[in-house]
């Protein structure tokens, strides 16, 4: 893959076969950011699970602390009394049966649907749409609740989803470079403990591969996890 000039540039900076201090490696992701935005930066974990095996299939969201730098757009699929609460609470957008069929028609414009219990007999016909695209929502990770309020104002917050891929790796946003690096490294802290916290019971050896930072279109950054306190 042929790189543009400040990449490489930035990527001399990084000595590839070093894990760094993890506030050493936020910063050093900071510094190689190329963007001429605000760029985000993410954290990939390469774990040691089979996500093919239901109890190695971990998933789950952590609000961080620091929140994640963007702003989300919410919606809430449910009935009467919920709806007020939602809104309330700042739910982009609001609805029932119009919503779903509305989402059926081809409607995106939305990053995350919260649900009541009652309302995922209709919205799970759109399981094949929903699912591909991560939107579907699920009550491992609090979107399918009676507490539509509660999960509006965390994800509004800053709350975010974690699964792996299917070679059990899991990359996560945790902020922006404008955060700095110790805003940044309490949100790493934040996600690291809890992909700790769900670690199978059936893992053999090493259960964290290797973790590495970057900025978008920025190099990446390998992270020692003896540094991780």
């Amino acid at each position: 893959m042929k790189r543009g000039k400040k990449y490489v540039e930035a990527a001399k900076l990084v000595e590839k076969s070093k894990a760094y201090d993890v506030k050493e490696a936020l910063d050093l992701a900071c510094k190689t950011s190329t963007a001429k935005f605000d760029a985000s930066v993410d954290v990939s974990f390469r774990l040691n699970i089979d996500p093919r095996k239901a109890e190695q299939n971990i998933r789950g969201a952590i609000v961080l602390p620091n929140g994640t730098g963007k702003t989300r757009k919410v919606l809430v699929i449910c009935r009467g009394a919920k709806q007020q609460e939602a809104t309330e609470a700042g739910a982009d957008y609001v609805g029932e049966a119009e919503m779903i069929n509305k989402i059926n028609q081809g409607w995106f414009d939305f990053d995350v649907i919260v649900a009541t219990p009652d309302m995922m007999g209709q919205l799970g016909r759109l399981g094949r749409v929903l699912g591909p695209k991560g939107l579907m929502p699920n009550p491992k990770t609090g979107t399918v609740t009676m507490d539509v309020a509660k999960a509006v104002k965390e994800i509004k917050a800053g709350k975010v989803e974690y699964r792996p891929d299917k070679v059990g790796n899991i990359q996560m946003t945790i902020g922006k470079v404008s955060f700095g690096a110790d805003k940044l490294a309490e949100n790493f802290k934040a996600v690291y403990d809890a992909i700790m916290k769900v670690k199978p019971s059936t893992i053999k050896g090493a259960y964290v591969k290797n973790i590495s930072v970057a900025s978008t279109m920025g190099p990446g950054i390998k992270v020692s996890s003896d540094s991780i306190k």
